[in-house]
């Protein structure tokens, strides 16, 4: 099969179109025809070494973390799928590849594609649903009438936050440029900061929730300022902390280097009698079952911003690492 893999690390390292062997399909696998797979930020992260030190994938590997398509090969042991089943998924780390024309996915981390998505629509979902929900849902456990701050309300995960945190009755406070106002608001916000002209400090507090995002060590210590005693902030960008390398099953050392990571923001929170937590997703298929669910009551919608060709996938990765979309970048590989 046609795959695009990562040769060596580097920020310049194109992906490579290749052949590459199909999946082997184990006893609890499905094996997924790739209709369409979508790009995150996190592809250019692994690509370029970032994550080295946490998921030391050997090259080459092939890339990509969300996808949707047809069932054609299932397992011995599996019980929830058939061949011929439209599915959607985010791949569990180190079996990541959607940039292909199969994958080979566990069942326990697939979900049925929502009936009224196209598979463009359905491959912009895994990721950033399931990082919405384990922050707003799992951890944060968001209720009615709490006040969330989202930041880069116009990104692939900012865009399904919002339409999550409303579902779940939360005032939505975000960040985005002046061009992105309008969409914003339409799914839902209802305080929107323009961060090229506006200082979001000077304008929220007592807030129960950030949902933080921009790696500027400045803009985490002001996000935690904006916080209500016994008030949450979940980071998406870290410093990754002792909790992430025990839930990772990283090594003593590598507990310990997170710990200093971390020391600044844990100590802050402390101070300001509020949590810090970091989150690295996990596939979770049920969990994506229940964000189905809710596509399909029409309460989230998908944000595409641009459909690229698989042939054009560095393309696209060029395109999310320009921080210029709204929404989800897709290939269509089928």
């Amino acid at each position: 099969m046609k795959a695009f893999i990562v040769r060596s690390y580097g920020k310049k390292e194109p992906l490579h179109l290749t052949d590459w062997a199909k999946p082997t399909v184990n006893d609890s696998d499905v094996l997924v025809q790739i209709h369409s797979a979508g790009v995150n930020h996190l592809d250019s992260l692994l690509r370029n070494g970032e994550f080295k030190l946490f998921l030391p994938y050997k090259t080459p590997f092939a890339l990509g973390h969300d996808v949707a398509g047809i069932v054609t090969k299932v397992g011995s042991k599996v019980s929830t799928f058939k061949v011929g089943d439209a599915v959607y998924a985010r791949p569990a780390d180190y079996r990541q590849g959607t940039f292909a024309e199969y994958i080979a996915v566990n069942e326990s981390d697939v979900a049925l594609k929502p009936k009224n998505l196209t598979m463009e629509e359905a491959a912009s979902i895994p990721l950033v649903g399931l990082t919405a929900w384990q922050a707003l849902v799992e951890i944060a456990n968001l209720k009615k009438g709490q006040k969330v701050f989202i930041q880069a309300g116009s990104g692939g995960v900012g865009t399904f936050a919002i339409q999550l945190a409303k579902h779940l009755g939360a005032f939505v406070a975000t960040t985005t440029s002046t061009t992105n106002i309008a969409l914003v608001k339409s799914l839902g916000a209802d305080l929107v900061i323009d961060y090229k002209t506006e200082d979001f400090e000077t304008q929220l507090n007592d807030y129960d929730l950030v949902l933080h995002s921009n790696k500027d060590p400045k803009i985490l210590e002001k996000s935690q300022r904006i916080l209500k005693s016994g008030g949450q902030l979940v980071s998406l960008v870290g410093p990754p902390t002792p909790e992430f390398a025990a839930a990772m099953g990283l090594p003593w050392y590598l507990k310990l280097v997170t710990k200093l990571l971390s020391f600044g923001a844990t100590k802050k929170a402390k101070k300001l009698k509020t949590t810090f937590q970091f989150l690295f997703m996990r596939a979770e298929g049920n969990q994506l079952g229940q964000i189905t669910k809710l596509i399909e009551a029409g309460v989230i919608k998908p944000v595409i911003d641009k459909v690229f060709p698989f042939e054009q996938t560095n393309e696209a990765m060029s395109y999310v690492e320009s921080g210029r979309a709204k929404g989800k970048v897709v290939l269509k590989v089928k």
